[in-house]
């Protein structure tokens, strides 16, 4: 019998803007204007049209938020 020492690893997801709106629930521009500034995590440019953001970068900044930081 074998046990698996290394600890299970998921990929990070990448969301798009739609889910992100849903979680913390800003407007668009608002979210963008949050990105430019630095607030906000920086998203991935995938394509000249598309950005995902890593699910645990908005995880941690939905709990920030919710902390009040």
């Amino acid at each position: 019998m074998s046990t698996d020492t290394q600890p299970s690893h998921r990929p990070d997801r990448l969301l798009r803007l739609p889910s992100i709106l849903e979680r913390v629930h800003v407007s668009r521009s608002l979210w963008w204007r949050w990105c430019k500034e630095g607030h906000a995590p920086k998203g991935i440019k995938l394509s000249a049209r598309v950005t995902a953001w890593r699910e645990s970068d908005i995880d941690a900044f939905v709990e920030r938020l919710a902390a009040g930081q």
